[in-house]
């Protein structure tokens, strides 16, 4: 039985009781008082028992949402911390890729102005080589055509 139906018997038992001329006792049928009395003993114990059982399921839902919610808290600083990282590095390996771009356009630089001194320097004693063998060719042929035709002697009247 309801503890809120019980107290409502035991009003509705003091509405019903006759009171007492000039005082403020009435008079009340013990019978039903001491029943509703008994049954109001067996019925506290019960719905204080369901309260407590209520007290500590509401509080272990409640432990269990805190730890859910810790749990999810824990999760997302991790998530944030790892993506704060992951940009950090990302970052930094981006910075360092140019830094090694930039670092090897200048080498390739450096080795094309090299590369076209040494080409420059080599056809430049490519080219006085030449010059000089082409000279002891056109002076091997003249002093070839010279001694296959001699040139004939000055004078005016050889024919």
């Amino acid at each position: 039985m309801d503890i809120l139906h019980l107290v409502d018997r035991l009003e509705e038992l003091f509405n019903q009781s006759r009171q007492v001329w000039f005082t403020h006792s009435v008079l009340v049928d013990e019978d039903r008082l001491i029943d509703i009395i008994d049954q109001m003993r067996a019925t506290i114990p019960e719905e204080i028992r369901k309260a407590q059982q209520l007290l500590a399921q509401r509080d272990r839902i409640l432990a269990q949402a805190q730890e859910e919610a810790n749990r999810i808290v824990q999760l997302a600083r991790e998530k944030a911390e790892s993506l704060v990282e992951r940009d950090a590095i990302t970052q930094a390996a981006q910075a360092r890729a140019e830094q090694i771009i930039n670092q090897a356009r200048l080498e390739a630089d450096i080795t094309r102005r090299e590369a076209d001194e040494y080409v420059l320097e080599t056809l430049t004693r490519l080219e006085a080589e030449l010059e000089r063998l082409l000279n002891q060719v056109r002076n091997g042929i003249r002093t070839l055509q010279s001694e296959r035709y001699p040139s004939p002697p000055n004078s005016p009247t050889q024919q």
